[in-house]
């Protein structure tokens, strides 16, 4: 099982490579995760000006805490030795790979990325991968995949592409994605990795975007893919934890330190034994309790 980089990924925002005002400004928004786009985005005749934006803005902007991402373009195109190049010579944290169909093109991509890590002086094993699934050949390879490298942090749904390939098209309820986002979630969770949900761009729909969003979380997504910044904090309040949820974490915590002073590997709570699962859920709770600011430096609830 892969614990590759345990931290908060509930918001990636989509950031346009050869737009150099969103690629200069994309920290101050606050997404958990930047992915610069050098695919869909992109133009044909843009493509090595975008790659040297993005290049350039990575040795010189600072985009804080936020995870760094660029979608490159697909493994059978003339551009993506470049782009791999580029982005590992400027180390970014992770490299998604577009309209991935099997393992084998993951492990062709890994391939690349040592040589490109070994070419430009970058340690080896430094920057990871995840893998966009925008096929039903893609969804049915979806636990191989997400297993197909121990640098792999997640699995995104990419709907546009997927729908078409069914032969059919979004609709408001979402039917159509649940097989493939059950599929995707399971591979990335038997992986010990992070699953991303599908864009929504309607930003007319702020209803449909919220039902979907509280849908996807519902579900055990660990976030969703974002093509506008406003959405990020609508994101952030469907993860946001409920003060039962945050008080209830606080109390399992309490009960960790508790065993910890007494040099006890059983955690009790209220007499009754406190189970891994349950230190996990405390856990990832406190991590959305910090980040939405609803406790303080002593880990208190904070009321609003």
């Amino acid at each position: 099982m892969n614990n590759t980089i345990e931290r908060l990924r509930r918001t990636m925002m989509f950031v346009p490579g050869n737009n150099p005002a969103m690629v200069k400004d994309a920290g101050i928004y606050g997404a958990d995760s930047i992915m610069f786009d050098l695919e869909d985005a992109v133009s044909m005749n843009e493509k090595d000006s975008a790659r040297a934006l993005v290049y350039q803005a990575l040795q010189t902007v600072d985009y804080g805490d936020a995870e760094l991402v660029v979608r490159i373009n697909g493994l059978d195109t003339p551009y993506c030795d470049n782009d791999i190049k580029a982005m590992v010579k400027a180390q970014i944290d992770v490299i998604r790979l577009p309209k991935v169909e099997s393992a084998e093109m993951m492990k062709n991509l890994e391939k690349k990325v040592i040589a490109a890590e070994k070419e430009f002086d970058v340690p080896v094993g430094s920057i990871h991968l995840m893998a966009a699934i925008e096929s039903a050949k893609g969804v049915l390879n979806a636990p191989q995949i997400a297993a197909a490298s121990e640098r792999m942090i997640g699995l995104a749904l990419s709907a546009e592409d997927y729908t078409t390939d069914m032969k059919t098209h979004r609709y408001p309820d979402g039917s159509e994605l649940e097989f493939a986002r059950n599929v995707v979630l399971h591979s990335a969770r038997a992986a010990g990795i992070a699953a991303f949900d599908t864009v929504f761009t309607n930003m007319d729909d702020t209803e449909g975007f919220y039902r979907e969003t509280r849908h996807i979380h519902q579900l055990g997504f660990d976030g969703k893919s974002l093509v506008n910044p406003r959405q990020i904090a609508m994101v952030n309040k469907v993860y946001e934890p409920t003060k039962a949820e945050v008080e209830n974490a606080l109390n399992v915590i309490d009960a960790i330190e508790e065993a910890k002073k007494k040099g006890s590997g059983v955690i009790s709570m209220n007499g009754q034994m406190v189970d891994r699962p349950v230190v996990l859920r405390a856990q990832r709770i406190m991590m959305l309790a910090k980040a939405a600011h609803l406790v303080d430096e002593e880990g208190e609830y904070i009321e609003k």
